[in-house]
């Protein structure tokens, strides 16, 4: 059996085409990524303008979600799809809020994991896994994760505009959170085509020529469907905006608890 790590290992490092999270990096405003990362960025923000706005829309999102679950005592946090690091990161927004936080970073990106150890990783609390997350048994028996998550304590599991990358995502949420105690949390942030449909759908043939990548928008009931056994705090599913409302959102979110 391909284990994750075997998987993470064996994905090739390509940088002469997009990758995900070095195109996220860049419309957040960040400089981690490279020349045809930007060209897709902007051939995406050509036909969807507000995909930078819907970007940290999602980042913001994440930090009120973080605050939030580690304001009920959360204190463990596995960050799935993590992404480059940025200026404040999930570790030290749940620090704000509660003390003795453990996250592991998870990435099946190189550069993304290189960055996150050299950057984060201060050999205490906080680890990074070069993994893919379609191999839920071993990301949860990986050496990170048992140092730092204590199985019969609650534990977040971040999914951060990771989903819409990847087919059968409520088969892979459901494995990822079987074994999650009472009192575990799931954050959700997933593209949607509900507001938009011919943009999305442009946007991602655009993706798809350029990375090879294929995108899955879920819309609002794909994406309840998703949560399984948590129960969705208020608001529930909810488009993501950002600080301007624009008029078609690109996000659906979610925090829901079990």
């Amino acid at each position: 059996m391909t284990t994750a790590g075997t998987r993470a290992a064996q994905t090739p490092l390509a940088l002469h085409r997009p990758g995900p999270a070095r195109v996220q990096d860049y419309l957040l405003g960040g400089k981690d990524n490279y020349s045809c990362d930007r060209r897709l960025a902007h051939r995406i923000l050509d036909l969807l303008p507000q995909a930078a706005e819907a970007a940290h829309a999602a980042r913001a999102f994440l930090a009120g979600s973080v605050r939030i679950l580690a304001e009920r005592g959360l204190r463990q946090f596995l960050d799935l799809g993590c992404g480059l690091p940025r200026s404040d990161n999930l570790h030290q927004i749940a620090a704000r809020h509660i003390g003795g936080t453990r996250v592991v970073y998870v990435d099946h990106d190189p550069l993304v994991i290189a960055h996150v150890r050299a950057l984060l990783v201060d050999g205490g609390n906080i680890a990074a896994l070069r993994a893919d997350i379609r191999d839920p048994a071993a990301v949860l028996g990986s050496p990170e994760v048992r140092r730092l998550i204590d199985p019969s304590e609650p534990v977040a599991l971040v999914l951060s505009s990771v989903l819409h990358f990847l087919p059968g995502a409520r088969d892979l949420v459901e494995e990822l959170t079987s074994a999650a105690p009472p009192g575990s949390a799931l954050v959700v942030s997933h593209l949607t085509a509900d507001f938009a449909p011919a943009g999305i759908a442009e946007a991602a043939r655009r993706y798809r020529e350029a990375s090879g990548i294929v995108l899955h928008p879920r819309g609002f009931a794909d994406v309840a469907g998703l949560l399984g056994r948590f129960r969705p705090l208020p608001p529930g599913v909810t488009p993501l905006t950002g600080g301007t409302v624009f008029r078609d959102p690109l996000m659906h979110g979610v925090v829901a608890v079990r």
